[in-house]
């Protein structure tokens, strides 16, 4: 599949309390679906039969499947940002941007939790990076969340440029996702010795560039 045009917009968001319903059950049904059989054999078919609606119903909300993971996607995404939001408001007192380093465990662990949660989570995870029309979705989400905290440490900083920063913020976010996908999918290692592991070589690739960024 090339990365052409796909239409990944929801006709309709559901407000009544009974579309909502069919609209979660829609997604959960496509989660289990993408657990069950691959992103190449779901279709729009066999999600409205899973939830148990005529496909018409289900084309009232995404126009195709690729909409229908697009919105899985955001749902897990949602969730996982909600953590970084909920990390950053844990040292929002204190003035040393050091501080959300020596957190980061607490980040990665809160991630897998919250993303071992949601439904089909892992198969989501290998859709977004696999189909060329959701990769986007993937990278965009990964960058608001690089500008957010950038803002965060930026302030803590003010003689360093938003653009020495922006990287390394990037590159840890993603070691991070990197790291919490090998959590729910490697049998070998168990989840917190990756959130330990991880949490150390972040904050020793940080560590010595924050003490340096601080006296400038």
């Amino acid at each position: 599949m090339t990365r052409g045009h796909v239409d990944l917009a929801i006709k309709r968001a559901p407000r009544q309390k009974r579309a909502i319903e069919t609209y979660e059950r829609i997604l959960d049904v496509a989660a289990r679906l993408l657990c069950e059989i691959g992103v190449e054999r779901i279709s729009t078919n066999l999600i409205a039969a899973g939830a148990g609606i005529k496909v018409p119903t289900l084309y009232r909300y995404f126009p195709n499947k690729y909409a229908v993971l697009m919105a899985l996607g955001d749902r897990l995404m949602t969730h996982q940002n909600a953590v970084i939001e909920e990390w950053l408001a844990r040292s929002a007192e204190n003035p040393k941007p050091d501080a959300l380093i020596a957190d980061i465990l607490f980040l990665i662990e809160r991630t897998i939790e919250v993303t071992r949660a949601e439904p089909g989570a892992l198969a989501i995870s290998h859709a977004l990076r696999a189909l060329p029309p959701l990769q986007d979705v993937r990278i965009a989400s990964h960058r608001m969340m690089s500008d957010v905290i950038v803002e965060r440490i930026g302030a803590l900083l003010p003689h360093t440029s938003r653009d020495e920063l922006w990287p390394r913020i990037r590159l840890s976010i993603e070691l991070c996702y990197a790291a919490i996908e090998m959590a729910l999918e490697e049998p070998k290692v168990d989840a917190a010795t990756v959130a330990n592991e991880t949490s150390a070589h972040i904050q020793a690739y940080w560590r010595e560039w924050l003490a340096a960024a601080a006296k400038r």
